[in-house]
């Protein structure tokens, strides 16, 4: 999700910052369900799949915006 970010951007604002840090571990969480959904390893349905996609965008947007006012 922040490739190209320098790592110890990321990792001061984890620890700096609960809320980063719970936000960013839950979007990698979603993201692997998603990939593992979508692969067929994880059964879910497709009003399930459809919400674990939404989350994890809304994750995503709320996490770059918390690395952008990080960053400033």
């Amino acid at each position: 999700m922040f490739e190209g970010q320098p790592q110890a951007e990321l990792d001061a604002l984890m620890k700096s910052n609960q809320e980063f840090k719970t936000l960013y571990q839950r979007h990698k969480e979603l993201d692997k369900q998603v990939l593992d959904a979508e692969l067929g390893v994880l059964a879910v349905d497709d009003l399930t799949l459809s919400k674990m996609k939404r989350e994890k965008l809304a994750a995503k947007d709320r996490l770059v915006s918390m690395y952008d006012n990080g960053r400033h």
